[in-house]
Formats: structure tokens, sequence, C-alpha cells
């Protein structure tokens, strides 16, 4: 969210007699001190302004996404400086209230503005702009970037990364994951320079530095923040250490515990996955041995007659089912539901509200798979969030801090269980019980694997952007915070040059992470406040909310509060109370780790 900027005119002229008859004009400029009514009209001009500039920066955005070409790109790229340039200026013009006394509701309204950038320009146009070409720099190495064999052959991170997640060979794994790597060394010294003048950009704005930013968005004292996420972890890691260990036993039955010993981090190019941050690939090796049955979503939706359309409706029935309006008409008619043919699209799926209002869409390149079939549903739920807020004023239409909107879509998929498959006819029988181990499983290798990295990734860079670590250091940090958090560890000695965090590609493209660790721990939380408000009994694994509008009334009284006051008031909204709790992972997940519990009876855990 943006605002404008607004000129503060402060100039006095006195005029004193001296003497008879003998006159003397003085002029003197004195800048007037800002006030809080300043400060309040500075909000109004500036969204009132921004507002416009919304709208026909998102059409580009849309055309571009769903009609990649030079035209589209072009316009796309300059609606984005523009936009990225204002706010820069705004963020700024904002500062200079700091020290003005005003009231919450504009100190929090300029204090979003303030923390709105990610990496502040300098006042210098010409560091400003080194810092811009920098940023373009990094996003073009990681996006052009291949693997190039002996023989010639040149591979994408898109074709390593598939095939990673199903190859078993331990040295075709270590040569992609080696190859790609390769990628992010030349990002090093940028980074350091990326960092260096973003720095400047934040002193501009009255932080030490970018990572007193980053941290400083989160509603309470930065240096209290990476504190809180670290005492969430406690509450997760004892799960995830029984995880770690049974899926290490099964690496080192596969591949042999001389390449996978049984008292050490697990080889990070093993897992299925180009950063080990999901396991799920490798189910097939880590999986229960036992018999289970699983439905089959797929060939019930192919069975049933389900289109990309019909899948889509269904999901919005979903959220008719809790009270929610149906989705407008001009949804219909404008997502794009299919890859359209003759022309290049960006198929991964998103959630748009392109006027801030009514004009909801989702972006997808559907496949009528059960997977896809959660994800519509997750998408829908970034669609409802944004409507449920779009009375506010333009600088609370968000999610109540970063990680709120992707926990929003992640709760609504949880609900996606076997009783509300059976309740929409894609399937006929609940399976019992004893299928729950490997369904958990699934579920586990996925989130619960993915917290710690979701953790330590902006660990790294506060450490960075804080001058904490120099250059020299950034691949050593980021390796023993990897083996601290995740248990995983490089396969083999990385030289001194490496950059492997410049491998992950919200590091190069400045996106911060910790987003996506929140939003792990408060789909669970919200998960189980819903089914309670449901009056759901079950185990929390087996709950959907399907159909309890006390839920639906419960969640959008959370939602429609958007950013407009703190995200502990709207978490004890929905929950009862304004501390995020991982507790509830636990509850969720408590027959696996019965299970877990008992196949690492006679393992040596930890490392």
């Amino acid at each position: 969210m943006f605002s404008t900027k607004r000129t503060i005119v402060a100039a006095l002229v006195s005029i004193t007699l001296i003497g008879c008859g003998e006159a003397t004009t003085k002029t003197e400029t004195t800048p007037a001190a800002p006030t809080a009514q300043d400060a309040q009209e500075f909000l109004i001009n500036a969204q009132n302004d921004i507002s416009k500039m919304q709208v026909p920066a998102a059409h580009a955005e849309w055309s571009y996404a769903t009609n990649i070409n030079f035209d589209t790109a072009a316009v796309s790229a300059y609606f984005n400086e523009v936009l990225s340039t204002k706010v820069a200026v705004l963020a700024k013009e904002a500062a200079k209230f700091n020290d003005v006394e005003v009231d919450e509701d504009t100190r929090r309204q300029l204090n979003l503005l303030k923390n709105g950038l990610t990496m502040p320009p300098p006042s210098d146009p010409a560091k400003a702009e080194q810092l811009a070409k920098i940023g373009s720099e990094l996003s073009a190495m990681y996006g052009s970037g291949q693997y190039c064999m002996e023989d010639g052959t040149c591979k994408s991170l898109v074709e390593m990364s598939s095939e990673m997640a199903t190859i078993r060979d331990a040295d075709t794994l270590l040569e992609y994951w080696k190859g790609w790597r390769e990628v992010s060394v030349p990002m090093k010294p940028l980074y350091e320079q990326q960092v260096n003048l973003a720095n400047e950009g934040a002193a501009e704005l009255g932080f030490q530095n970018v990572s007193e930013l980053w941290r400083g968005k989160y509603d309470m004292p930065a240096d209290d923040f990476p504190k809180e996420l670290d005492r969430l972890w406690g509450q997760v890691a004892p799960f995830y250490e029984s995880l770690h260990c049974h899926v290490r036993a099964k690496l080192g039955e596969h591949y042999g515990e001389e390449l996978v010993p049984q008292d050490q981090p697990i080889p990070a190019h093993l897992l299925g996955n180009m950063w080990a941050q999901t396991w799920g690939n490798v189910y097939d090796i880590v999986k229960p041995e036992q018999e289970m049955s699983v439905p089959d979503v797929t060939s019930s939706l192919v069975a049933q007659g389900y289109d990309e359309i019909k899948m889509v409706k269904q999901a919005e029935s979903f959220f008719s089912s809790l009270g929610f309006a149906p989705l407008p008409d001009t949804f219909w008619e404008r997502s794009m539901f299919q890859k359209p043919e003759g022309r290049d699209v960006q198929c991964h799926a998103s959630a748009w509200d392109l006027d801030d209002k009514d004009d909801l869409r989702i972006k997808m390149c559907i496949q009528k798979t059960g997977e896809e079939f959660n994800v519509i549903h997750h998408e829908l739920g970034h669609n409802y969030y944004q409507r449920a807020y779009k009375d506010q004023p333009l600088l609370y239409r968000g999610s109540a801090n970063d990680g709120f909107h992707e926990a929003i879509g992640d709760t609504i998929a949880l609900s996606i269980t076997p009783k509300y498959l059976k309740e929409i006819g894609l399937i006929d029988e609940i399976p019992d019980a004893s299928n729950d181990i490997g369904m958990l499983m699934q579920v586990a290798l996925d989130k619960i694997a993915f917290i710690p990295f979701g953790l330590m990734v902006d660990q790294w860079r506060w450490k960075v952007m804080a001058g904490e670590v120099s250059p020299e250091q950034y691949n050593t940090l980021w390796w023993e915070l990897r083996e601290k958090y995740q248990g995983v560890k490089a396969p083999i000695d990385r030289p001194a040059d490496a950059f492997d965090p410049g491998a992950k590609y919200h590091v190069p493209a400045n996106v911060p992470y910790t987003r996506y660790f929140l939003a792990h721990i408060l789909q669970f939380q919200f998960h189980k406040a819903l089914c309670d408000i449901a009056g759901d009994e079950g185990p929390l694994n087996r709950c959907s909310i399907y159909n309890s509008e006390e839920a639906g009334t419960a969640l959008n009284a959370m939602l429609e509060m958007g950013m407009s006051q703190p995200w502990q008031n709207a978490l004890e909204t929905l929950t009862g109370s304004p501390e995020m709790d991982a507790s509830t992972i636990a509850d969720y997940f408590a027959p696996l780790k019965t299970w877990l519990d008992e196949q690492n009876a006679t393992r040596q855990c930890g490392w």
C-alpha cells in the first residue's frame, strides 16, 4: 500500500523598522516543525493519490502474468518502477513525522508506510539507481541460471528439481546439487553491495539497518521478534527431531550409513528437494510399511466429470457453506483457469485483488488432480481474505502480519479431509484411523520438515544485514544455521567463494521468508480454533469446518480487521489468545508422533 508526497511549506518573512525614516527588510526562512495535523493530511492525500495508481499497475501486472510478451513486460516494468519509486519517496516523507506526537491510528499508518520497503534506496539518485540495477542483475542471474555438464548438456533448475524428486542415485543427486550452487557464486559481491546501499536507505528512515526494518514489522520491538520465533520453534522442535530421526534412519538403510551417518546431520542432497526444505518426495523411502487405504481424489474427479470450473465452483461452495457471499460474476469472467493456447503465461497458482474492492481473480493452469483441488481451496482463501478487508483504509488492506495470508489459505486446505470429501460425494467411505499415519506422514514431510528452514533463512539475512558477519563468513553462517535448526549439512566441503544462500530464489529476489515460518505455525492454530468453534469433537487431523456458519462468522471477524490493529488483536479475535502457539501442531500430529516414537525406540536421535 502506498501514499503520496505532500510538500510542507514553511517560510517566514519579517519586516522590521529600525530608526526614524529608515527601513531595513530582513528575510528569514525557517522550516516549520511538522504537526500531527500535517501527518494526518499527508496520509489522506497520499492514499487518495496512490489508490488511483494501483489499479492500472495491477492490470499491467495481470496482463503480463497471463500473456508474457515484449509489450506486456515493458508496461508492467514501467508501472513497477513508478510505484516502487513512489513508495520510496513516501516512506521518507513518513519518516519526517518520527518525532511528532500523533494518535495511535496515525502512528500505525505512518509505520506501515515506512516499513513497506524491503530494500530502501538511499536518497542519492546515483546510489538508488545502483541499488535497483543490482536487484535486476541478481534476479537475472537466478532466472537464467542453469547447470551445464561435461558432455555439454545443460539443465534448468526446473529440470533438475523434477529429477531430484524421483531419482535415487546419490552421485547424480550430488552433481545436480553442486551444479546449481555454481549459479550463485557471482552473486556474492553484488549482494554485499546491495546490503550496504540498502542499509544507507534504512538509516535515512530512522532504522539502524535493514535488519531492524525487517524485524520491526511485527508489532513488537525488533530485538524481541527473533526471541518470539525461537520460542515457537522450541514448541515444534521435539516433534521435528522425531521426524528427522526416522527419516535419517530410513535414508541410512537406503543409501548406507557411510553416506548417512546416524549421529550427524542429514546430507542435504538426499531429501528429494534442491534445498532440502521439504521432504515429501522421499515419502516412498520413509513411509509406513503397512498397507493403507488412501482416497484417490484424482480418479474421483475424473469419474464424476469435474472440469476446471467445476473444481473451482466446489471450492467456492466450501466458503458459501461457512456463510460467505458468492464470488462476484467478474471472478468467473476474468480469472485464468487453464493455460491459454498460443501464449506464454505464469502457471504458478496465485490469487489477485486488482482494485482493492471486488475485482477478485485466480490465475492457475489447473490440472484435474487431488493436489490441485486442495490448491484451489487455498487460493480462494486469499481471495476471501482480500474481500473481507476491502472497506479498510488503503494502508490497512492486507493481512494482520505477512504470515496470516498464507496461513489462511493453508487453514482452509487442512479442512479438505476425508470427512469433507465424503460430504461432497467425492468418496464413498471415510478410511478408518489406521490409515491416518500415512496421511500425516505426507503432511509432516512437507509442512513440519519446512518449519526450521522457514526460520533460518531470515535468521541468516538479519545477521548479514546487521553487519554481524563479514562477507567471508556468509556461507559459513548459512551452514551453521542449517545444521543448528534443520539437522542438515552440506554434502561436501564448500569452497571459500561459495554463496549457497543465493541458490534459493528468495535471497537474490529479497523476498522476506519469515512469513512462511509464521504461516506454518498459524495455520494449525487457526484450524484448531475453527474446529472448536464448529463443535468438531474428533481428532484434529480429521476435522473439517465445512458447513459451519459459526466457524465462518468467527473467521470473517478476524479477516475483516485487515492490518488495522496489531496482529495480536486479530489473533485473539479468533483464538481467544494474543499469542502464537505451536502446541496445536502436537495435537494435529499426535498419532504420527506416537508411531514415530515406536520406530525410534532403539535409534540414536539428534545430531
